[in-house]
Order: C-alpha cells, then structure tokens, then sequence
C-alpha cells in the first residue's frame, strides 16, 4: 500500500511529529520505531530528503565502530577536545554539554544506523580540517554510506529527491576518499586507476539500468530504505502552518494537506528538522552579513526557515543567525552555484580580491574563506574575489565540471570564465587592479618556486594537502602561474547551509532566552543553532549533528514520556 495514504488513528494523534525529511528527520524517525513509538514524518515539499540528499553525505563521527574496523586509533575524548579546541564557546549553542554529547552519540548513531541495514564506507585521509589542533586526526573521521541502487526504495523511489545536477550527478563516488584523485586523474598512475574505477562503475551501471548513486544521494536514499522497511508513515506536500500549545507546552502541529487543514497531535514531542533559512533573504539579512543572497546558496529552495519563525512565536531563543557554513561559489551561466572545493588547493591558482591582493590560504577550509572574503570586503571590495588560474592548471585539472583542458564555449561568451593572453588583460577583463595583480603574481610565484608561501602558509597544513598535485615538487599545493593564457572565475561567499537556528541542549531540547526548554519542543540538524559554532571542524559535521541530536531528542522522548506514564 502507497504509504501516504495509511490514515493516522482518530484524533489525529501519534507519539512523535518529526518535521522534514532530511537525514536528521529521517533518523530520528527511525530511532522512534526502533523504541516502539509511533512517528509521522512530515514534508512540506513533493519530494523526501532535503539538502542532505545534494551534499556531500559525509558524517562525522569519532571513534565509531567503523574506523575501529578499519584499524583508526582514535578515542570520544580526542574527538571531544578537537572540539573544544577548534569550536571553543561562542554562544548558546556551541556549550561543552553539547558538544559533548555530539561526540559520545555520532558513533551510536552509526551503530544504530547499522543495525537499520545502513552501510557505512569509512574515507580514510579525508583529514579533519585543522589536524594539527589537540585532538584532530589527518586520517578524518568521516564516513559516508555505500553506493546505492534507488530502485530498492520500490515505490518511494519517486519520491526521492533527484540531484541537481553537476558533476556529482555525472560520476558515482563511494565517499570523498575518492575525489582527490579524480581531481589529478592525469598525473599518477594510482590516481588514474581510482579515476577508471569511479568513471567504470558509472558507465557499467547505465548500461545494466542500475540506478546507482553515491555521497549524499547514496545516504539519503539508505536511510529512506530503511524508513520504508520499518513502516515509517510520511506525508508530503504538507507544509506545517504552525505549532499547537497548550498550557505552555507544544501538543503537535497544524499541517496544510491537500484536503485542507489538519491538526496531529504528538503525545511524546515534536521535532523539528526541517532545514535553516537559506532561502529566505530577510532572514539572511537580519544577521548582518554583506552582501549575501539566496542565489549564491546550494541549498533546495524549501530551506525557508518556516519552523524557525513559528518556534520564535513560542518565545524561542536563536543563536549564530548571522553564520553559515560558507563555501566559495561561482554562477555559470545556467545560475545553478557551483561550489569550488579542489581548484583553489592545488598548483597554478590565487584568489585575489578587487586589488589584485591574495588575502587568505586558498587550500583551508572552505567556510574559513568564506569569513576571509567578508572581513577583507569591509576594506577592499572582496565580494566577488576572483579565482585566477593559469594554462597549466587548465590542462592538468578540472575546473567545476569541466574536465582538463575543456573549456565549455558558453562559459567564455557569457564572461563567466574570463580569458586574456595576459595578466594586464585579464585584470581588465575583471575590474581587478593591474598593478596589484602583476605584483601578487609575482610574489606568488617566487614563493611556488621555494616551495613555501610565507604570507598565508598554504599547503602547510595536512588538510591543505587533501586536494593536491603530489607531482607539483615540495609544496604539492604550490606552483607558479606563468602559462598564459590566464583564466579567472568569479567567486562569491555561497553556502551549503545556514548554521543560525534555535537554541537547543544537549538533548535537543528548544530553548527560551532565558535558558528554560519549551516543553514538548526538539530541535535538529539546521533548524537548530549549530553546535560547531562559526567553524566547521570536518566534513560531515553538519549532517552527523543533524542525525546525532535527532537521535537524542527521540530518547529523550521516550524517556519523558516513561515518566509521565
């Protein structure tokens, strides 16, 4: 049976209302069957999973059951003082309670997930961002779920949110171990075989018929199986209109569906997890920051913040509304963002602003460049900064895309990648300072030769090396731009998703502003406050924290719920 149409009991009651179909919700949803409740999974969208189904897919989590299978010495106390080393206590959201309890559950999480029949790929050297603080690991702490084939969803499959497009919807990756070699597919041998596996499973399976998909898609699309597998009811096209309170406590929500108006009342809490505020400009602009804008953001358009404002109504605290996890993006012609994770890291690029100055280590992490790029347009025009490229990069790497030496005609008609036989001409070509530009260049390319940036130490750290050319001599990040013709590409402060939210505790609990939980109330995943604070310390920490506290908020549920019975 179409499990949309499973009608709830009378009333309308359930145990728990999980709001958005991302990993987060999904996972909680999961956790409540396995408890022995009853969830109702609602979506606003026609689609099930969110933003998470366009990412990455990675999860962050120490010393889980994986990696020690793997033979990563690794301990919750290390991934705690990472942490508390790299997040410190900004706020609300970012206290030692939390993270704590992030660290200490991630792994139950994949224990749990296991037990679910989710698979699980550990990417080993997919280094956590800043390896050399207390506590971090150059190994990572990052998994990802196995490649998946969506016919197994039956029929929930066309539910399943499709990919956007781009170059992960081309090629089928098991996790982001691989991607680094596919990025100098050309230039080692061992790279070029990791390059004809992906490229060979990609092609074996559209010409069997297999709907195989991998990173976000391939974890969205586990975790979905496994909801379907265990009777989890959900609803879409039923967007919450708002939350029911009764005596200062969140007795349920009230959902449009297509019938009209309905109330479902959640005996044990409701969660929300339906996503930040990305697409919603006054929300965005209410933080402060710059310029920014919904069109620089790669996240789906439903990213709304609805849940955010309805929780506010009920006297909820919000913290971070000002951050996100910000990502280099530029706007090809089809004005689709395209997010720039490897060109910056390796030889033969700069990132400059309006000056023609280089302001940061281009191979950090990309939320790190994104706080760069809005600091230094206080004082010089930075937004948008200008990826600047030579030939040899052009015909060693991909760019977006594009693979090596392809340069697709529209993007040079539509001026979204700039060309000039020389710098002077390319500088004109961007508004950028000629002068500064000639300097930069040549300063840069003094220091590529040595080996050694001495103004912003790139390619000093392991996780620079991550998207490196091993080839390139003693800095594998480093190599001069002096191939004309050059190229440049305009980058803007995008982003992957709004770290602003609700207040919540270590049990995912919404808070007021003076620290009291709204009763009956969970937050999880972007709709709260992130626990990370304004750094993102490794891939996947957004959509293991998601799944983390999403997991908590059903626990502490059931344990609420024990107690009142």
């Amino acid at each position: 049976m179409d499990a949309e149409v499973i009608r709830l009991g009378a009333g309308h009651e359930v145990d728990v209302v999980v709001v958005g179909t991302g990993v987060g919700g999904v996972v909680a949803a999961l956790a409540a069957k396995a408890q022995g409740l009853d969830p109702l999974l609602v979506e606003k969208s026609e689609f099930i999973g969110g933003t998470s189904s366009w990412s990455g897919g990675a999860l962050w989590a120490p010393d889980s059951p994986v990696m020690r299978r793997c033979g990563v010495d690794d301990s919750v106390e290390d991934g705690v003082r990472y942490l508390e080393a790299v997040v410190g206590d900004v706020g609300p959201s970012t206290t030692s309670a939390r993270k704590r309890a992030f660290v200490e559950s991630a792994r139950r999480v994949i224990e749990f997930l296991e037990t679910q029949g989710v698979t699980f790929v550990y990417s080993d050297g997919t280094s956590d961002y800043y390896p050399e603080a207390p506590g971090g690991l150059a190994r990572g702490r990052t998994h990802h779920a196995e490649i998946f084939d969506t016919r197994r969803l039956g029929e929930w499959e066309p539910w399943f949110r499709p990919q956007k497009g781009g170059i992960s919807q081309q090629i089928v990756m098991r996790s982001l171990a691989e991607a680094p070699p596919m990025t100098i597919a050309t230039r080692t041998v061992a790279a070029g075989r990791v390059a004809t596996r992906v490229v060979g499973r990609t092609l074996a399976a559209r010409v069997t018929g297999r709907h195989l998909v991998g990173m976000g898609q391939a974890l969205m699309a586990q975790v979905l199986h496994a909801a379907r597998n265990a009777g989890v009811l959900i609803w879409r096209r039923s967007p919450v209109t708002g939350l029911l309170v009764e005596g200062g406590r969140v007795v349920g929500v009230a959902v449009e569906r297509e019938t009209g108006r309905v109330e479902v009342r959640a005996r044990c809490g409701v969660l929300l997890c339906a996503g930040g505020f990305a697409r919603n400009e006054s929300l965005r602009k209410e933080g402060g920051r710059e310029p920014v804008t919904p069109a620089w953001s790669a996240v789906i358009e439903e990213d709304t913040g609805d849940l955010i404002v309805a929780a506010r109504a009920q006297g909820a605290a919000t913290a971070l509304m000002d951050e996100a996890i910000w990502t280099p993006m530029s706007v090809p012609p089809d004005g689709v963002p395209v997010p720039h994770l490897w060109e910056r890291s390796l030889p033969g690029s700069i990132l400059v602003d309006s000056s023609g100055a280089r302001f940061c280590n281009e191979a950090q992490s990309y939320m790190a460049i994104g706080q760069r790029m809005f600091e230094r347009h206080r004082t010089v025009p930075a937004i948008p900064a200008w990826l600047v490229l030579d030939a040899r990069h052009r015909r060693r790497y991909p760019l977006g895309a594009a693979p090596p030496r392809m340069n697709p005609p529209s993007w040079l008609r539509s001026g979204y990648l700039k060309r000039a036989s020389t710098l002077e001409g390319l500088a004109g070509a961007c508004g950028i300072d000629s002068d500064g530009l000639r300097r930069t260049v040549e300063r840069f390319n003094a220091m590529a030769v040595a080996g050694v940036d001495t103004d912003f130490h790139r390619g000093d750290s392991l996780h620079d090396r991550v998207f490196s050319d091993p080839t390139a001599g003693a800095n594998p990040c480093l190599g001069p731009l002096d191939h004309p013709p050059f190229y440049a590409v305009a980058m803007y402060p995008g982003d992957v998703s709004t770290c602003g939210g609700l207040v919540t505790d270590e049990h995912a609990r919404v808070l007021r502003e003076n620290g009291t939980p709204i009763d009956g109330l969970y937050a999880a995943g972007c709709t709260a406050a992130a626990v990370t604070g304004r750094v993102y310390p490794a891939a996947g920490c957004s959509i293991a924290s998601a799944a983390t506290f999403g997991y908590l908020a059903v626990r502490r549920m059931t344990g609420a719920a024990l107690a009142r019975r």
